[in-house]
């Protein structure tokens, strides 16, 4: 068993001592959790460490947890750029049944360059402080996170236990999230997208 993978210390040093040694990697360790073990794909691993990308484990993921049709409700809100606070909290949930968000990205060709992605990607506590804060919100916020003053975000910091700061870093995230997500529904973007060099 390899662990450490879902950090940056991507074990390419622990591949070279297994073609030393002659013993075989059965599981890596993807998070912090005991049951966050995946059966070890030498081919997915290798391209996984040179920055390539893991289509297939991410698509293996993503049909094990992703209802389909709330995939397809989804795709059609971003293609109309009507992503909610509420969209982006149920995502966030879904994408953490999945393994830790950084290796989430990583499995995706292209978005492990994405320097935007380094400033919007939180850790696990952070979420957790965003699940608390997006719940703070009225309904009407989470729909229209444009109506959300100075006053207003007083009020969802007190609700989440946590800073106006706070609130002002997730409102900043989320929309650059939405410049992400509307950039990747444009034809040109989905083009760089497959080449993996995305425009931000």
């Amino acid at each position: 068993i390899m662990t450490k993978m879902d950090g940056d210390a991507r074990g390419g040093a622990a591949l070279s001592l297994k073609a030393v040694i002659g013993k075989p990697i059965k599981f890596i360790g993807v998070g912090e959790k005991i049951d966050a073990l995946e059966v070890c794909h030498p081919e997915r691993l290798a391209s996984r460490i040179l920055g390539m990308g893991d289509i297939l484990t991410f698509v293996e993921k993503a049909q094990a947890t992703v209802n389909e049709k709330q995939a397809r409700e989804l795709e059609k809100k971003i293609r109309k750029n009507e992503f909610t606070l509420e969209d982006f909290r149920d995502q966030l949930k879904q994408i953490r049944s999945m393994g830790s968000i950084q290796d989430i990205i990583g499995m995706i060709p292209g978005l492990g360059k994405v320097k935007a992605l380094k400033n919007v990607t939180p850790d696990e506590k952070e979420l957790t402080k965003t699940t608390a804060i997006i719940d703070s919100m009225t309904r009407k916020e989470r729909q229209n996170y444009l109506i959300i003053d100075g006053q207003r975000r007083k009020r969802i910091a007190k609700g989440s236990g946590t800073a106006v700061q706070d609130v002002n870093i997730l409102l900043k995230n989320y929309a650059e999230m939405r410049k992400i997500m509307k950039k990747m529904t444009t034809k040109e973007g989905r083009k760089l997208f497959r080449r993996g060099n995305l425009p931000f």
